[in-house]
């Protein structure tokens, strides 16, 4: 009874102190699709995506119903690193939710001049309180120079926000240092030579500026950076995280606290609460659902990592090695070295990655599969209306037959004769002059499962199968490859089916064979493999030249090529291959590909299968729409 009656308590008093409109809130889920048209409308880097941040604490003074109900230590502010733009999960500051849409909007456009804003000229004993005052006075005249039409809405978003904000103040510092940032809002084209004065307690949040000391993770102690476990692939075909559990958070890594008994009280209790901070976990498997440490990571102002060398977990997981020589596909080219581009340094790593082209060993000729027969013979008749044809071409000025309709009009019409009248047919092949050259990720999500029957890599698998007897149908030049990678020197291109292979007979069954060894692999070095497919498809002779990439999730790697290095990477590989007059287009079963795959291919060159068991059927389909 205690706890029910404590716990509706607590609920009351935090509802009554919340400062909020809930019933105008708006999440940043919510506002994502226009947020990010808009923030790349306006000049924002394509690499960089939105992102919900963390909360921190602000270090203003609290209201007494505040300090009761426990709550309002922490806001989240808006800021900006080299990959991401954080925004709050979530704002509600306004009565009306158009002003707290209106906020995400002003945000987005102000973190664009933030980062452009000059403070170089402010005195050198200039505070750094007063350098964030200035520099976010400046953006918003830089902003509304720029984009007039925002005055209104800023002028609006003013004035809701100085309703929230104290007016009445302890000290005389504090009520100095508001007054300042009140005339830099109403006034922010005004010059102000006036500095903020040291104080107990910081001002009080402004939600219309950018974030005055950013999360930034610290950089990692020697002694725990020295002996750090390689990152195992996270699964990329796992569910989708909601804002809430994607947040930037600050992070240190710190040394492993000496304590043989956890459970010993050395002397104060207080010194209980920082024991509880470190939680033995392994991040290498980050499987789990835990609300609970949620929470606790939503408390912490820190997450403090420290590696002892020791597992916390029962599972038995095993290094990524690749297999010996007897045990692995036969090696049938090597050496095979590409660029790489690097993002940060904006130029080329000139041979930097390595590519190894192999065949499966020991593959024995298969048959189609027995669930796949139907589906096949199906495509079959479909695709085969698309085969070249032999069409009769009449009204022609020369040919191998006569053309007697067009004789008796030239005769009945004869006084309007033409110099070439046009008496002949002609029977000529009419070809599509197409090539299309299929890039399968085989790397280790592959594994994952789709439903209680097939993983991703059979899926995979049985859409191979039926798009390589499409193709065959419709008489298309076609191959198909499959990639991995274990860092940039084993980049590992699988042969499934070369242009040069015909796909009949015992042939066919041998490419079949093939296919069915397919199996999960590691990495994802997409930009390499990307380049690699490129170069065979740009030899063909064809007119057109589809690259079709088959894929579970982004670009991912252990040396580095993870995040915007792998992302910026893939995105010069594919616009290298556009500059080779191919055409590349991405099939995704990545429920995340919306983040990412507009940057990389563009609005209409990917597409995202939202049930992976349905790709077999789709990819075939898929392929008539592109070349039709």
């Amino acid at each position: 009874m205690e706890e029910t009656i404590g716990a509706l308590w607590d609920k009351a008093v935090k509802k009554i102190a919340h400062t909020g409109f809930p019933q105008a809130r708006v999440s940043l889920e919510e506002i994502r699709p226009i947020a990010a048209i808009f923030f790349r409308a306006l000049g924002g880097d394509p690499g960089m995506h939105l992102q919900a941040g963390t909360p921190t604490n602000h270090g203003a003074r609290l209201a007494w119903l505040h300090k009761i109900a426990g709550i309002g230590e922490r806001v989240e502010l808006t800021w900006m690193d080299q990959s991401a733009l954080y925004l709050p999960a979530s704002i509600d500051n306004f009565e009306q939710a158009q002003l707290n849409r209106d906020l995400y909007l002003w945000l987005i456009a102000l973190s664009l001049h933030y980062a452009q804003t000059d403070t170089s000229d402010l005195p050198i004993y200039t505070g750094e309180q007063t350098h964030w005052l200035e520099r976010n006075r400046r953006a918003c005249c830089a902003v509304l120079e720029r984009f007039p039409t925002l005055q209104s809405r800023y002028d609006r978003l003013v004035q809701g926000h100085l309703k929230n904000r104290p007016s009445q103040h302890a000290t005389s510092a504090e009520t100095h240092n508001e007054s300042l940032i009140r005339q830099a809002l109403l006034q922010p084209r005004s010059v102000s030579t006036a500095q903020l004065v040291t104080s107990k307690h910081t001002p009080a949040p402004v939600v219309l500026w950018m974030h005055p000391h950013p999360p930034v993770s610290t950089a990692p102690s020697k002694n725990a950076s020295q002996h750090q476990p390689e990152q195992a692939e996270p699964s990329e075909h796992s569910r989708v995280q909601n804002d809430s559990e994607q947040r930037r958070r600050k992070a240190e890594q710190t040394a492993m606290p000496d304590n043989p008994n956890p459970f010993m009280l050395l002397f104060r209790a207080e010194s209980l609460f920082s024991w509880a901070e470190y939680v033995k976990v392994n991040r290498a498997l980050d499987e789990d659902d835990n609300p609970d440490a949620q929470k606790a990571a939503d408390d912490l102002d820190f997450l403090s990592v420290a590696h002892d060398g020791k597992t916390s977990s029962s599972r038995i997981r095993f290094d990524l090695d690749l297999p010996g020589e007897a045990d692995d596909d036969l090696v049938i080219a090597d050496g095979i070295r590409y660029p790489e581009w690097h993002h940060k340094k904006n130029s080329y790593l000139p041979q930097h990655t390595q590519i190894q082209m192999l065949l499966a060993r020991n593959a024995i000729a298969q048959v189609l599969p027995e669930h796949l027969r139907r589906s096949a013979r199906q495509l079959r008749q479909q695709f085969q209306s698309l085969r070249p044809q032999r069409l009769r071409l009449l009204a022609q000025t020369q040919g191998s037959d006569i053309d007697i309709d067009a004789c008796v009009r030239f005769r009945a019409e004869r006084h309007q004769r033409s110099s070439t009248p046009g008496l002949y047919s002609e029977q000529r092949q009419q070809c599509r002059d197409l090539s299309c050259l299929l890039l399968a990720d085989l790397s280790m999500s592959t594994d994952t499962w789709v439903n209680n029957e097939h993983r991703v890599i059979d899926v995979i698998r049985d859409s191979l199968y039926l798009l390589a007897e499409a193709l065959d149908a419709s008489g298309d030049r076609f191959a198909l490859y499959g990639f991995s990678s274990v860092r940039r020197h084993h980049v590992r291109m699988h042969l499934l089916k070369g242009f040069d292979e015909p796909y009949h007979g015992a042939y066919r069954d041998q490419i079949r064979a093939r296919l069915a060894a397919i199996k999960p692999g590691y990495y994802t070095r997409m930009g390499a493999a990307i380049r690699h497919s490129a170069a065979i498809l740009s030899k063909q002779k064809t007119s057109r030249r589809l690259l079709l990439i088959l894929t579970d999730g982004k670009p991912n790697d252990l040396d580095q090529y993870e995040g915007r290095y792998g992302i910026e990477d893939t995105r010069m590989a594919i616009q290298e291959a556009r500059q080779l007059g191919l055409i590349p287009f991405c099939v995704t079963i990545d429920e995340r590909a919306h983040d990412y795959l507009p940057n990389l291919f563009g609005g209409q060159s990917f597409v995202v299968v939202k049930d992976a068991s349905e790709l077999p059927t789709v990819l075939p389909r898929l392929y008539a729409q592109l070349t039709q």
